[in-house]
């Protein structure tokens, strides 16, 4: 041990102890014979495996106008909604998202048709379509009107801050699971 403390200094004899004492060892170093050591690799028993990769998924709860963002069964982040309002409810079931675009919003009465990125465009850059009938559609985007979130105010869709519409878009993918309960 005084010997690797001369070499390697305190704090490279405490990592050598502390790499001795797990059972690991460093290819680099060389044995007294000064021969390279047999690489000493931990008991197989001992290896946790790693969790795998799971799938994101959505649960909007209409009554507590949230969304939950979940990977597998742990929540990682919940963000405030607007949902449909009175004769615009926002369909309950099981859905998946198969729109991700910078949307164009044509008005539900006039057919009027705003391009992406045009600052009266209601929806923000960011569209998260889970619903349509064919005609129309509802999915997650942004609001130029903040003061409504929290609110049953919407034609359905999912409104969202700006800021947290563009988090959500980052990280969702075509064929995500969108849950929605009362």
């Amino acid at each position: 041990m005084l010997n690797s403390v001369r070499r390697l200094g305190w704090l490279g004899a405490i990592v050598a102890l502390t790499l001795s004492q797990s059972g690991l060892a460093i290819g680099a170093e060389r044995n007294l014979q000064g021969t390279a050591p047999t690489p000493v690799y931990p008991d197989s028993s001992q290896i946790q495996p790693q969790p795998a990769t799971q799938t994101l998924r959505l649960e909007i709860r209409l009554s507590k106008r949230q969304v939950t963002l979940y990977r597998g069964d742990v929540k990682v982040k919940t963000y405030p909604i607007a949902v449909g309002r009175p004769g615009w409810e926002t369909p309950t079931g099981n859905f998946r998202v198969g729109q991700k675009v910078n949307p164009i919003w044509v008005h539900p009465f006039t057919g009027e048709r705003v391009p992406g990125k045009d600052p009266e465009n209601p929806l923000g850059g960011y569209w998260l379509g889970f619903w349509t009938d064919g005609k129309n559609s509802i999915g997650f985007h942004g609001t130029p009107t903040p003061l409504s979130i929290g609110k049953a105010a919407s034609h359905g869709c999912i409104r969202m801050y700006v800021k947290d519409a563009a988090e959500l878009f980052k990280k969702i993918k075509l064929g995500t699971v969108v849950t929605v309960v009362n």
